[in-house]
């Protein structure tokens, strides 16, 4: 697994042999099963997650529901709010699938960008490249319909269609199961029109 860090990171810095072991040294590979909570609301925690092979999700809950606001799967990267404004977790992170990422906390980040300022350049370009496609997937958000929301996540992520529960997909669409049911329906019967 190792290899897939480092092939997705080459996408960003050259990394010199000493970097790379220095980066295996850190024991942040670790397979995680199915239905594993990472975090917890009102946990406090350090950890950044990056997904080599798996699906996790963010979801919180509201009056008694499971309201789900992301998906992470492979080559993606989630820090939990909570690990920078140091405060509990408002929401929870669970593994969808069996899982491979890595496991960062915020001290092992400063030690590794001390000793290897390439590392804090690639944090920021990572950082920013999130940021702008977490705006363009919240305002894309914002001004869609649902139908269109489904149409994108057909082209842009198809392979959530398979790997998520439809309640989930549902949630994550802002739509309830049975909207979203419908909502296929009509999609099928345009495609026979």
């Amino acid at each position: 697994m190792e290899d897939v860090l480092f092939d997705f990171l080459s996408k960003y810095v050259s990394l010199t042999e000493e970097e790379k072991n220095a980066i295996l040294s850190l024991d942040i590979f670790h397979s995680v099963k199915k239905g594993t909570i990472l975090l917890k609301e009102g946990q406090k925690s350090k950890d950044s997650y990056f997904v080599l092979k798996g699906c996790i999700r963010t979801y919180y809950i509201l009056e008694g529901e499971e309201k789900t606001t992301a998906f992470y799967t492979e080559m993606e990267a989630v820090t939990p709010h909570c690990v920078i404004s140091k405060t509990p977790s408002e929401y929870y992170i669970s593994c969808m699938e069996d899982t491979i990422l890595t496991i960062s906390d915020s001290d092992m980040e400063v030690e590794m960008n001390g000793k290897f300022p390439k590392f804090e350049t690639l944090c920021r370009m990572f950082s920013e490249e999130l940021l702008v496609k977490q705006q363009i997937d919240f305002d894309k958000f914002k001004t869609s319909s649902p139908e269109q929301r489904y149409l994108d996540l057909i082209q842009k992520r198809p392979d959530l269609i398979q790997r998520v529960p439809q309640r989930q997909l549902a949630s994550f669409l802002g739509i309830a199961p049975q909207s979203l049911s419908r909502l296929r329906a009509r999609i099928l019967e345009k495609g026979k029109a």
